[in-house]
């Protein structure tokens, strides 16, 4: 079993064909077919399915891969260890819930590219279980999310808090509480959002109960804000990030408190300069806590 055998496996099952594996691995496709069928002869059993359309992964090929991802993010580690300089370099993977990534990431990011250029960042975005459930197999480095939950083998720190923006259209004239909302259409992330649930628990202690439209899309949602269809809850940063030109009034209440904003990375991880200046340039950026 080698090395390149594993990144082979993993690079099939993120890309789901042998072909755009290779164009990933730069190599001919007729090597990786040959070298996994290779390995699961070693193996004594078939990792992939192989039919007309394509490969699918099996159930032993799922167990695989958990392992080789652990396997190649140990060898990675163990290059950072020894490094000459220890400077940052190689890969980043960071996630991030799509408010994080939209309004308060894009400049963040430009300025960690430029002070580190030998770094290969990755962004990509998700649910919070999502990204979370990432970090523990070792598919990310490290990932932004908007709720304070223990999981095993998981490390975590408040970065900042995020005040919390009612938007709704100027036709649809000032709203001064929650029963304000009565009868207009409500847009909001789906279930298991930290901001709708925020919404949810406001509304029922005002004793209102109103049907939510699921959009998962803030480029969405504040389309149909501005286009006059209904209101919205949402971060500071994305209010930010929209609100010039949107044709859209903000407002804030005292009971609709802020939510903090995490960073988490995997406990076992070891040492990583990029994700550690990363982390630095996090805590800088938003020093004290602040939205």
């Amino acid at each position: 079993m080698e090395l390149s055998q594993l990144r082979m496996v993993k690079a099939v099952c993120d890309t789901g064909s042998i072909a755009r594996a290779a164009e990933t691995l730069h190599c001919v496709p007729s090597n990786i077919t040959a070298r996994l069928k290779s390995l699961e002869r070693e193996l004594g059993t078939s990792l992939f399915f192989r039919d007309g359309r394509g490969v699918r992964v099996s159930p032993a090929g799922q167990i695989f891969l958990e392992y080789a991802t652990r396997i190649l993010s140990l060898t990675e580690e163990a290059r950072r260890a020894i490094a000459p300089s220890n400077a940052p370099s190689g890969p980043l993977r960071i996630g991030a819930i799509e408010s994080s990534a939209t309004g308060r990431l894009p400049q963040l990011l430009a300025k960690y590219h430029a002070q580190y250029p030998q770094v290969s960042l990755e962004l990509s975005t998700g649910t919070w279980a999502q990204l979370l459930d990432d970090i523990r197999h070792h598919r990310l480095d490290a990932a932004i999310v908007a709720v304070d939950v223990e999981r095993p083998g998981l490390k975590r720190a408040v970065m900042y808090r995020e005040d919390l923006v009612l938007i709704a259209a100027d036709s649809l004239g000032p709203l001064r509480s929650a029963a304000d909302l009565q009868g207009k259409a409500i847009f909001m992330w789906p279930v298991g959002c930290p901001y709708r649930l925020a919404l949810e628990q406001w509304l029922l202690r005002h004793g209102e109960v109103q049907p939510i439209i699921s959009i998962a899309s803030y480029g969405a949602i504040v389309g149909c804000v501005s286009a006059g269809a209904g209101v919205s809850l949402v971060p500071r940063g994305i209010y930010e990030q929209y609100r010039q030109g949107a044709g859209w009034t903000g407002y804030e209440f005292p009971e609709l408190a802020g939510v903090d904003n995490l960073f988490y990375w995997h406990e076992n991880a070891g040492r990583h300069p990029a994700r550690e200046a990363f982390l630095m340039m996090l805590e800088a950026e938003f020093e004290g806590g602040g939205s």
